[in-house]
């Protein structure tokens, strides 16, 4: 039996994940195949888990990191505290087979932008809402930085675009784009932040890993701004995802 493991996502496109742990498998002669589920409806993971007897694991991606949780049977500590799945893990028994949600992204995270934070800074903007701007805020947090998310709607405890003036910009001294703008092929498209504000020295973290040079992080490093992408928080999480399915 060949274990099958998978990246459940839509749209799905280039597919990183498919192509890293292909590699691995094939270089590390390991017994397991990688496949794309790209499905249109999250609710579709069911047709998925009961037509695929050999899958053991999944990771996921946008939309569905928040949504995918209903349909898991558990889900790990950390990952319940942070809201947002991007493993699941299967356990079978018998005819019986549990699905346990994990969140690696906090890991990968943590650990590509803590040699990079600013000497002092214990302040960040978190721009975007949604399942990935909470393991980073989650990542932060451990880090001892306070971050504040930054919405196009107002909430309660977060900014909204509008707000960010030169206070703001100047006090926070770390930005993380979570929000899909700018990646491949909308690479014209970046967060509407007032960029010429940015202070020398902020660090512009984009996850975002293709294209390599986001258009955010371009107009962020012509204010004297440190950046970075986010493939090596994928490369991380990824080598997190495959230690939480060999737990």
């Amino acid at each position: 039996m060949k274990a099958i493991y998978g990246l459940l996502g839509y749209p799905l496109g280039h597919s990183f994940s498919k192509m890293y742990f292909s590699e691995k498998f094939q270089s590390e002669n390991i017994s397991a195949e990688y496949r794309n589920f790209e499905i249109s409806d999250v609710s579709l993971i069911r047709e998925v888990v009961a037509t695929e007897p050999d899958l053991c694991g999944l990771n996921v991606t946008i939309p569905y990191k928040e949504s995918v949780i209903k349909y898991l049977d558990d889900l790990d500590e950390k990952a319940a505290r942070i809201g947002a799945v991007n493993v699941i893990k299967f356990i079978r028994q018998k005819n019986k087979v549990r699905l346990i949600g994990y969140n690696s992204d906090v890991v990968g995270f943590k650990n590509s932008i803590e040699p990079l934070l600013p000497s002092g800074c214990t302040d960040a903007l978190i721009l975007g809402t949604g399942g990935a701007s909470k393991a980073v805020y989650y990542a932060l947090e451990e880090l001892g930085i306070k971050p504040v998310y930054v919405s196009r709607t107002s909430k309660e405890g977060q900014f909204i675009y509008p707000d960010l003036d030169k206070y703001i910009m100047e006090k926070y001294k770390i930005i993380v784009n979570t929000t899909p703008l700018g990646m491949y092929p909308k690479i014209e498209f970046c967060p509407h932040i007032p960029y010429d504000l940015i202070v020398p020295g902020t660090l512009a973290y984009d996850v975002i890993y293709n294209p390599e040079e986001t258009l955010f992080m371009k107009k962020a490093q012509a204010q004297g701004a440190i950046v970075k992408n986010g493939l090596e928080m994928l490369l991380l999480q990824a080598n997190e995802a495959w230690r939480i399915w060999n737990l």
